[in-house]
């Protein structure tokens, strides 16, 4: 649903909330008629309330998967993709409460919460009876389990019964976790009208662990606001909470600013050169499929695929004429456009997330043999990222047509590598590419905006070991 159409909700994704609504509304009837202890509901619902009131720690989507990110438009990131969300404040009620009063609780904060698209009215609606849902049943199996009673604080047991505190608890985290998971998957079905499949696909298993976590400190809250020092102390729970929050935040936003510097600086070099539009994404995808091959692993995959996006964003500083000469380049131009490499360097030594990206934006057309540019560097000399984006940079460069060469087959460009393999590649690495695409496939895309011109410079057709590949002198 985007745009104008996401105000109108599929008759199906009505009947879901109607019907979450009415069950909600079935499971804190009891309220009414049964002993409430109002002094810890009111803290308990008046708690979260506050927690969710002034906004939610809002993540950006990328990355996540496209259902979590329509989870985000229905009003909240559930906790994989979101460590704000105060869910032990709720089960701590779910262990503390009557199961009706425990689903009640969670009703207002969950209206005052922060969505994000309209309809904002039905999603508010939809996240109050899917909390409510989901702590009523957490707080039913908490109590079936004896959870109450094994959390101490009465007559009957001054002090928590631990171990035995954690199974009930435990369950009670399971069925929270097994409700919210159920009840997103219905709502992407029926509200996004996404595939089945695609809508429950992960959502129980990806959840498990931090609700687990949260189900945790929830219990630590309610064996702190049985015991003598009371609610105050059950509120020093949320502290490392909220800071753990904040710095999850935190993370996310500087990452953030961090793609936004990198499209940024891929965009001016696709507007400078238009005859390599797309060639820098395709270059760091085909990083990553080597690195992955190769066993790099964490955060050294997302730093090549940086170099992989930016090694040729030292063109910003090579004339546009240059760039975009149809014919033969005379030797005096391509030694222009060879300074690309150290305008690159030039350009991102400053920005220090790249790490270990710089050097292969500055030695990406080094060789094995010790002929290439910027330093003539030969063999280990050469830093390992600069060997991967070399080799991702050649086959990307022979595999995509442009206006001035052909695209040559997968195979062909294979075999070109394997030629050179030695002489210009790393020859481990060539193998790494070989098997990522005997995994994966490759699909070249067109990135010229005008229609091949049959053979036009000498740039486009001349072998990867015997000059730089297509594009890329």
């Amino acid at each position: 649903m985007d745009g104008p159409q996401r105000r109108a909700l599929p008759w199906g994704a009505r009947a879901v909330l109607l019907g979450a609504v009415v069950a909600a509304g079935a499971c804190a009837l009891p309220v009414a008629r049964g002993s409430v202890p109002w002094g810890a509901f009111g803290l308990l619902a008046g708690l979260y309330a506050l927690c969710e009131w002034p906004a939610r720690c809002p993540f950006p989507a990328k990355g996540v998967s496209p259902a979590r990110t329509k989870l985000r438009a229905w009003g909240w990131v559930t906790v994989p993709t979101g460590a704000g969300s105060f869910f032990p404040v709720l089960l701590a009620a779910a262990f503390l409460l009557p199961p009706a009063a425990a689903a009640l609780a969670a009703v207002p904060g969950a209206l005052l919460g922060r969505v994000e698209q309209p309809p904002r009215a039905p999603r508010r609606v939809w996240r109050a009876a899917q909390l409510a849902l989901a702590v009523g049943a957490a707080a039913e199996v908490h109590e079936r389990f004896g959870g109450r009673a094994s959390l101490g604080g009465t007559p009957a047991a001054l002090a928590p019964d631990f171990p035995y505190v954690l199974l009930p608890a435990g369950a009670a985290a399971l069925v929270f976790c097994a409700v919210l998971a159920v009840l997103d998957g219905l709502i992407l079905w029926t509200a996004e009208r996404l595939p089945a499949r695609t809508a429950w696909r992960g959502l129980l298993l990806s959840s498990l662990a931090p609700y687990c976590v949260h189900g945790l400190a929830g219990l630590m809250m309610a064996v702190l606001w049985r015991s003598p020092y009371g609610p105050p102390a059950a509120l020093l729970v949320l502290l490392p909470m909220y800071i753990s929050c904040w710095v999850f935040a935190q993370y996310h936003r500087e990452h953030a600013a961090h793609q936004a510097t990198i499209r940024a600086l891929v965009q001016a070099v696709d507007i400078k050169d238009t005859y390599t539009r797309g060639h820098s994404e395709r270059v760091g995808l085909a990083s990553v499929l080597i690195a992955r091959e190769l066993g790099m692993e964490g955060s050294r995959l997302e730093v090549l695929r940086f170099a992989g996006i930016l090694h040729d964003v030292g063109k910003l500083g090579v004339p546009t004429r240059l760039l975009r000469k149809d014919g033969p380049l005379t030797p005096q131009e391509r030694a222009v456009i060879e300074l690309h490499p150290e305008y690159g360097h030039e350009m991102v030594r400053g920005i220090g997330f790249l790490g270990e990206a710089r050097a292969a934006i500055l030695h990406h057309h080094e060789r094995l043999d010790g002929s290439g540019y910027p330093y003539g560097l030969a063999g280990p000399q050469i830093p390992e990222f600069a060997r991967v984006v070399a080799v991702a940079d050649a086959f990307d460069a022979m595999t995509s047509t442009r206006s001035y060469s052909r695209a040559r087959p997968v195979g062909a460009a294979v075999e070109e590598l394997e030629r050179c393999a030695g002489r210009q590649f790393d020859p481990a690495i060539v193998r790494a590419l070989v098997r990522a695409l005997d995994r994966h496939g490759w699909h070249p895309a067109v990135t010229a905006d005008e229609p091949d011109r049959g053979g036009g410079g000498g740039r486009g057709n001349v072998p990867a070991c015997d000059a730089a590949p297509a594009g890329h002198a």
